[in-house]
């Protein structure tokens, strides 16, 4: 991907000359190194790049580059890093680093990448103490990932497209609030080595007590090309945003923001040229959730509204894309739109009848009945066509866990086409027809949940099945990829993740 063929080929970007460092408060050398290491951040690629020397980082001292933001509480530290040049010494490192104070024999710990491809938490208990270190089945890896949970340290690395590797530190009390950050370490004192970091996120989880539908975290809406792995920060917001939805002319996204401060799911469109919101008009149905959906030519929007006249449970509605007055067209409920049919006579959705979810088709015009087009065990959700209309992909936990599916537009021909230990939500089907991406949770949730605040993965495969190869890890889940999200030219998708901004 981008950062692997970037250092390949010999071509590292141009570093922007401000002092900013981004996501960090400040960096420092670590035991005074012979050589004097530097960070700088390039704001245009949202990357770094961290240059350092010292001996070690092992025994009783350590000497490195650091660059840190103080932080309190659990975390989530992420990504994706590569040694730029061959190195002189294999023992070269770099990677996480948590740590209650900057003096070099300080207790700490990291999760670190060595040159010669080695992977491990390295750790000191206590001030003086000897380093200790704890290796991880990979090696080699690319997207490293350092996570805190209490006093326990859990550190999960990955070759980029494929899922984590993870190892976990139980007990190390290193206080409440600590120095975390990204170090680079030469291993060899008159060497200065050199790393590049791409999307690097510091996220805070959801804190203990949390009430899902009730408390809300802030939300990143972010925008990652799939074929490239560029992933872009584009906005972030306090209150919840969920579920962009590209417009055809490729120049703005439609999302919808969530919880009580929000009014309970006003529509936004978001310019992307200028990085801002304006309210979208859907009165007087103003509590949508996060199911809208564009026809294919543009020109209409679908969405699911749960205002309190038609008793709080979710209609479809169909109005003008860019606003209007909304038309009723599911007289029953709930229903929850996910699809629309390429010529436009059809709205394709999840409905609950008799305490069972199943999908169903109903003319876009509210013209005719709705017919049911699947009953099968568990729960059936998240219809969408595909853009030559042939098919309707979906996600069905009838055997176990839940997995993708597809079925023609009338219900016929019924196959599964993933089956793995994750549970598989939101085919959204590229523009060209030949990509799909998904959600993926881990094998323990439940697989009829579709939670806030998990780790997940976004993952990609060809349309007619193939092994999911994962293009961005994701603390999320509900709201970040509910609806189509991709660009008109195949190239990009739009997702949200989320982190606590209240402090």
């Amino acid at each position: 991907m981008l950062m692997t063929s970037l250092i390949a080929a010999g071509v590292i970007p141009a570093w922007s000359q401000e002092n900013s460092l981004g996501e960090f408060a400040g960096q420092t050398d670590i035991g005074s190194p012979k050589l004097s290491g530097s960070a700088s951040y390039d704001a245009a690629n949202q990357s770094y790049t961290i240059a350092g020397a010292g001996s070690n980082m092992w025994f009783t001292n350590d000497q490195c580059h650091f660059v840190w933001k103080k932080l309190k509480g659990d975390f989530i530290l992420r990504t994706r890093v590569g040694f730029i040049g061959p190195g002189a010494v294999e023992h070269r490192k770099t990677g996480w680093m948590v740590r209650p104070n900057l003096d070099a024999d300080a207790p700490y710990a990291d999760c670190a990448e060595h040159g010669s491809g080695l992977t491990s938490i390295q750790f000191r208990r206590t001030r003086g103490a000897n380093t200790e270190e704890i290796k991880l089945a990979i090696t080699n890896a690319d997207v490293l990932q350092f996570e805190r949970k209490g006093t326990a340290y859990i550190f999960s690395a990955a070759h980029f497209g494929e899922p984590f590797v993870s190892a976990e530190l139980p007990d190390l009390n290193l206080g409440d609030d600590v120095y975390a950050g990204l170090f680079v370490c030469s291993h060899d004192a008159n060497v200065v080595e050199k790393a590049v970091f791409q999307d690097v996120r510091i996220l805070r989880p959801a804190r203990e007590g949390f009430v899902p539908y009730q408390d809300y975290l802030g939300s990143v809406l972010e925008i990652l090309d799939v074929h490239s792995g560029r992933l872009e920060k584009v906005y972030e917001s306090r209150q919840p945003l969920e579920a962009p939805n590209w417009l055809r002319d490729g120049n703005s996204l439609i999302y919808n923001l969530s919880g009580r401060a929000s009014g309970w799911g006003r529509l936004q469109r978001f310019d992307l040229a200028t990085k801002k919101p304006s309210p979208l008009n859907t009165d007087p149905n103003n509590r949508n959730n996060n199911d809208h959906v564009l026809s294919f030519d543009g020109t209409m929007l679908g969405i699911s509204d749960q205002s309190p006249e038609h008793g709080g449970q979710s209609c479809i509605f169909t109005l003008p894309a860019l606003g209007g007055t909304p038309k009723r067209i599911t007289p029953l409920t709930p229903s929850y739109l996910h699809g629309w049919s390429p010529d436009g006579k059809f709205l394709t959705y999840t409905g609950g009848r008799s305490n069972k979810f199943d999908i169903y088709r109903i003319p876009s015009d509210g013209s005719g009945p709705e017919i049911r087009l699947t009953d099968a065990a568990g729960l059936n959700d998240g219809p969408e066509y595909t853009p030559d209309g042939k098919y309707i992909y979906f996600n069905s936990s009838r055997t176990g866990k839940m997995q993708i599916w597809r079925m023609k537009p009338d219900g016929s021909d019924q196959e599964q086409i993933t089956n793995d230990q994750c549970n598989n939500w939101f085919p959204h089907i590229s523009p060209d027809g030949k990509w799909m991406v998904i959600i993926s949770f881990p094998a323990d949730i439940n697989p009829a949940d579709h939670p806030y605040y998990q780790q997940c993965y976004l993952r990609i495969l060809p349309v007619d099945g193939g092994k999911p190869r994962v293009i961005a890890y994701v603390y999320g889940g509900q709201g970040t990829i509910n609806v189509p999200s991709w660009s008109p030219d195949s190239q990009r998708i739009a997702f949200v993740s989320n982190t606590d901004m209240s402090e």
